[in-house]
Formats: structure tokens, C-alpha cells, sequence
């Protein structure tokens, strides 16, 4: 397979049309634009950088990668299954988690069939994992296209959250090219040992916004 063809199908895969997108989740941003940690362009770059570097996406980041080393061992990927929704740190985490890898394995099955994954409720990185492995696709390229998505999903909740307009992220999506990839490298590499994160303000974010009202996303 060659590597535009394997970019082409990660395209589809997190494209706007599969439902995985920022247009019900946050992943907290919404409850830090609420706090005041995210304000304008600066933070809102920083914050973004700090979720995949060292906060819940780059747990799910090594994850996905090891799911995608795993795909012969289903009992390991059982335990990567429960690893990754134990490590959620609150209800609205886990069920984003969840219900964006119930999602996508549900779109997926145009390429990739159900039997491949545990069961119907396989977390979002696990479930892109394991995909990517079942069609080849290099594992540095799928990381690096999840976590792509990831940053432009929460710039399109910034958008829509009026913290900055189109050019803004246009901006800052081309300043974090180099961290998604530096990123990417570093997960494809990695092991369960890597796994840890430290955006503790991101993460009590995310449970605040259980409580938040009103607001636009569930997440």
C-alpha cells in the first residue's frame, strides 16, 4: 500500500464524516473558555499543546499505537480496552471515550469488520489502533493522523466557542505542526511505561463541565 493511499484512508477515517468530530465533544475546552484558562489564541495554542504532549491525548496516543502492535493478541487487547476507559478521569471523559469508538467502529465496518475489535464499545484510540493495523497502515502516520485530528477538532470547538475565527486557527494549526508530529514519533516508539499525564487544569476541567449550564457541547 502505498503512502498516499494509506493517507487517503486515515483522511476518511477522521474526516467530518465520521461521527467523532467536534461537533458534540470538547474534551473540557468548552469548560476552560467558561474558567478563563483559555482566552484567545495564545492559550488556546498552549492548551491544545499541552493535551497532546502530556495530558489524556497522549495516553490515548500510546494506546493506539500499542493496539496497533497488538492485533493477533485479542486478550491484550481486552486489557488495553479496560486500560484506556480507567484511565479517563470522569464520566464525561469515559463516555466520550466510548461513544466515539462505538461510532467509528460502527463507520469503520465499510472497511474494517466488527469482528476485528473486543466488542462494540472499544474506546476511540484502541478502535483507530486496531483498524489501522488490519489495513496496513503505517502506525507513526496513524498516530500522527489521530492527534492531527484531535487539534482540529478542538479548534473547530474554539471557532464555535468564539474564542478565535478561521485564520486564528488556521494559525495555530500550522504552529502545532511540528508538536503533532514530534508527538507521533515519540508514541509510535512508545510502550505501556510511557503512559502517564500531567494537564491536571485540562483534566479538572473536563469534570467541571459535568455541572456547567448551559452549554453547547457534551463534553
Amino acid at each position: 500500500m502505498t503512502s498516499a493511499t494509506q493517507l487517503l484512508k486515515l483522511m476518511s477515517w477522521l474526516s467530518p464524516v465520521f461521527p467523532i468530530g467536534g461537533f458534540a465533544y470538547s474534551a473540557g475546552l468548552e469548560q476552560a473558555v467558561q474558567s478563563g484558562h483559555v482566552e484567545d489564541q495564545t492559550s488556546l495554542a498552549g492548551w491544545i499543546r499541552v493535551q497532546i504532549t502530556q495530558g489524556a491525548q497522549w495516553n490515548d496516543a500510546v494506546l493506539l499505537a500499542e493496539a496497533h502492535r497488538s492485533l493477533a493478541d485479542k486478550p491484550k487487547l481486552e486489557e488495553l480496552t479496560d486500560l484506556c476507559l480507567a484511565l479517563c478521569v470522569g464520566q464525561q471523559r469515559l463516555d466520550e471515550t466510548r461513544g466515539q469508538g462505538t461510532s467509528f467502529i460502527q463507520a469503520v465496518s465499510h472497511w474494517v469488520g466488527p469482528e476485528h475489535f473486543p466488542d462494540r464499545n472499544t474506546p476511540l484510540p484502541v478502535a483507530i489502533g486496531i483498524a489501522a493495523a488490519v489495513e496496513g497502515l503505517d502506525i507513526r502516520l496513524t498516530a500522527g493522523a489521530y492527534l492531527h485530528a484531535f487539534v482540529s477538532n478542538q479548534l473547530q470547538c474554539a471557532i464555535r466557542l468564539s474564542v478565535t475565527g478561521q485564520d486564528g486557527a488556521a494559525k495555530i494549526l500550522a504552529g502545532l505542526e511540528p508538536v503533532v508530529e514530534t508527538t507521533a514519533d515519540r508514541a509510535a516508539a512508545s510502550t505501556l511505561e510511557d503512559l502517564g499525564a500531567a494537564a491536571f487544569i485540562a483534566d479538572i476541567a473536563s469534570m467541571n463541565h459535568e455541572t456547567l449550564e448551559p452549554r453547547l457541547f457534551l463534553s
